[in-house]
């Protein structure tokens, strides 16, 4: 079964800066109000969405006990959301 279809979702993202500048995604927060927690970073690289278009740093992160990408693109962050979703 393929896949719903996505559409770019921009976010704000609760983050954690170190002494040497590098940025650490901890949460994700919705318009409506509602936060995931980042449970895990699993690997992060410069890459494009192949799903909506645009790209930047992809974060390779765990949400829900499930495998996503968080973007980082200029000064804005986005996720590949499902239609009917956010």
């Amino acid at each position: 079964m393929p896949d719903a279809p996505c559409r770019k979702a921009y976010v704000a993202v609760n983050l954690d800066v170190d002494e040497e500048g590098n940025l650490y995604p901890r949460a994700i927060r919705w318009r409506d109000g509602r936060v995931f927690v980042i449970e895990r970073l699993k690997y992060k690289c410069r890459a494009a969405s192949a799903k909506v278009g645009g790209g930047g740093i992809r974060y390779t992160i765990i949400v829900c006990g499930k495998e996503s990408f968080l973007f980082h693109e200029g000064n804005k962050w986005f996720v590949e959301a499902k239609e009917g979703y956010g």
